[in-house]
């Protein structure tokens, strides 16, 4: 839309703005951010998980050569508490990132 003063000489051009498709292009652009966040999320936890599982099978081996019994008990203990900590925190986080 131009608009003319009482000279005649033209003004600048008032630009129309479609609200709706911005919000609709902004809606979509942020459904986008929030799936590829879910996905980078759930690609970190199982970064995470396989790290901790290679620890734990370190640990096992280890305690495994070793010929003492309390260290054996002492990191079948603690594997069960890492394992089963870990399990608590991954389904919690995965359900987080549905």
């Amino acid at each position: 839309m131009v608009a003319q003063n009482t000279t005649g000489t033209k003004k600048t051009e008032i630009p129309t703005v479609d609200f709706d498709a911005a919000a609709e292009r902004i809606r979509s652009l942020n459904e986008q951010v929030i799936e590829q966040a879910k996905k980078q999320g759930n690609a970190s936890l199982d970064a995470w998980e396989k790290a901790l599982q290679t620890v734990v099978d370190f640990e096992q081996k280890a305690a495994g050569a070793s010929q003492l019994d309390f260290v054996k008990a002492l990191t079948d203990a603690h594997v069960n508490f890492i394992t089963s900590t870990s399990d608590a925190y991954l389904k919690a986080a995965r359900e987080l990132l549905k």
